[in-house]
């Protein structure tokens, strides 16, 4: 595959294009089968219709009682997307719903912003850390440079700890293995100045490419027709 024919032809890394391939075999396999699922279908439908959505919703408010069993039990990484309507966005990834993220991080990007992306064919976020040493995994750093469908956009710092409103968050959709909505505010302040909280969670396969490359590939539940390719790559560039 020729460097120029990904998004991410300015990052030229053997162990992102390993991760390309990868998509494409994945996608032309589960073409040829008519009962398969695709990737990124009904649940990026949902999270492009947030706009029209709001905290009255009876779905939305079921959400915040009490503790839930997960409605979908595999071994896939669990994605969660949500911010603020008026603010930026945060990505969660966590082994399994019940547990705390295993990483997660503020994208400089605003909420509004990646709703238009999410209305092209193919959303590709890749998160590229330039650290020298190789003794942490790669979902271990720090400090990444944040590309949107091949365009930087900027950098971010990996949250150490998480804030309250992040944990309110979290733990709200303890019990949803995948969908896309809105979360009541924990106070009226916020709603007011920032708008309501939005979401989309989903399954990833999860695609450890060496020691310095992983990727996300979401995964959608069988029958939901196309839609969206939503890929998430983690690279260590030396």
């Amino acid at each position: 595959m020729p460097i120029r024919s990904s998004p991410f032809f300015n990052m030229d890394s053997s162990a992102l294009l390993s991760l390309l391939r990868h998509t494409g075999t994945s996608m032309d396999s589960k073409n040829s089968k008519k009962s398969s699922g695709s990737i990124g279908g009904g649940v990026l439908k949902m999270f492009k219709l947030i706009p029209m959505l709001s905290s009255g919703c009876k779905m939305v408010n079921l959400l915040s009682r009490g503790h839930r069993r997960p409605l979908l039990k595999d071994y896939a990484t669990t994605g969660t997307i949500f911010g603020f309507r008026k603010g930026r966005v945060f990505l969660a990834i966590q082994e399994d719903p019940h547990c705390l993220p295993m990483f997660i991080i503020e994208l400089p990007m605003l909420t509004s912003a990646l709703q238009k992306e999410m209305a092209s064919e193919t959303v590709r976020i890749a998160l590229e850390s330039e650290t020298k040493t190789s003794r942490k995994k790669v979902l271990e750093e720090y400090v990444w440079g944040i590309y949107c469908n091949g365009r930087k956009i900027g950098y971010s710092i990996r949250r150490k700890n998480m804030s309250e409103e992040e944990m309110y968050v979290i733990d709200a959709l303890r019990g949803v293995s995948m969908g896309a909505g809105v979360l009541p505010c924990k106070n009226q302040y916020d709603q007011e100045t920032e708008g309501e909280m939005t979401y989309m969670r989903a399954r990833f396969d999860r695609v450890i490419g060496s020691k310095d490359s992983e990727a996300l590939y979401m995964i959608n539940p069988e029958g939901s027709g196309q839609g969206t390719e939503l890929s998430i790559y983690f690279l260590r560039s030396h």
